[in-house]
């Protein structure tokens, strides 16, 4: 076990000098512009790719590493539109890097525990390496799962922000305000993720663009339909004049009205793991209080 580490630290050392060297002798066009025009444009330089000497000889391996991952993953567009929903500002690579980092550490617990079990001789070498693909496998999946989550958690936050903020928004509009005037008003008093959507809208205005623009941007990135209809409807409104209060108001109602069927739906889906608790725990708690009583008084009736 010794030897096979030493040789593994070994090679992967040649192997790094190797892909330096090769790296140093061709660089590539990034490499050779980036320096020369990083004091007049700084942002065109990442945070994750600007991180020392680790990012230096790492970081090329572990992009094209990403990249490769990518592409057997099918791509990255799917990846894109879920970074737009989550509203992050992370790219694609930095998200691959990410995956690359997550698949590094499952690698290395799958390192561990064949390590245990070569150690007690109680596995192969072929079952020893698929533990460490596993382990790899699932550091990368779990990280495009972990993804997903954040994006479902995000939008489900989103729906139910969405009639408080349709209500705020129609009695401001009602009070004589414009639609910016109002969700600059809510944006001072809400806080949550529909909010920074909002917020978002209200920046892109200041910076100039149309306001039914906005609205339209904001209905294209978000994946709510609820939302999506709002904000189809506030650039609808805008561009020809209709009144927005009773279409907020009905908005809002709509989305309350499908949150209460929605939950008893998830009600009726769950009836029968609603049951397992009852039938095999609470019914037979219930059973042994109706007959304890009832046989110790035999058993004191029988004894006398």
């Amino acid at each position: 076990m010794t030897g096979a580490l030493i040789g593994l630290l070994l090679s992967a050392g040649i192997l790094l000098v190797a892909s330096g060297w090769w790296g140093t002798r061709r660089p590539t066009l990034d490499q050779r512009v980036v320096p020369y025009v990083r004091d007049v444009h700084p942002q065109i330089v990442s945070p994750a790719r600007a991180s020392g000497v680790v990012g230096a000889v790492f970081g090329p391996s572990v992009r094209r590493v990403g990249d490769l991952v990518g592409e057997v993953l099918g791509g990255s567009a799917s990846v894109s539109r879920r970074l737009v929903r989550l509203g992050s500002p992370m790219s694609v690579d930095d998200f691959r890097i990410r995956q690359v980092l997550w698949g590094a550490a499952g690698l290395g617990g799958g390192i561990a525990v064949s390590a245990v079990l070569w150690s007690g001789g109680r596995a192969g070498v072929p079952l020893l390496l698929l533990i460490c693909v596993l382990g790899f496998v699932g550091g990368v999946l779990w990280c495009d799962q972990h993804l997903s989550g954040q994006v479902t958690a995000r939008e489900r936050e989103m729906r139910a922000e969405f009639p408080v903020v349709a209500d705020l928004l129609a009695l401001a509009v009602a009070a004589g305000e414009s639609p910016v005037a109002g969700l600059e008003r809510i944006m001072r008093v809400c806080h949550g993720a529909l909010a920074d959507e909002l917020a978002g809208v209200i920046a892109d205005v200041r910076t100039g663009m149309p306001m039914a623009d906005a609205f339209d941007a904001l209905a294209t990135r978000t994946g709510v339909n609820s939302i999506a209809r709002f904000a189809e409807g506030l650039a609808i409104a805008v561009e020809r004049g209709t009144p927005l209060v009773d279409v907020l108001h009905a908005q809002a109602a709509d989305v309350r009205e499908s949150g209460r069927r929605e939950l008893i739906e998830a009600g009726g889906r769950k009836e029968v793991t609603m049951m397992i608790p009852v039938v095999f725990l609470i019914l037979p708690i219930t059973v042994i209080f109706a007959f304890f009583p009832g046989y110790v008084g035999l058993h004191l009736t029988s004894g006398t």
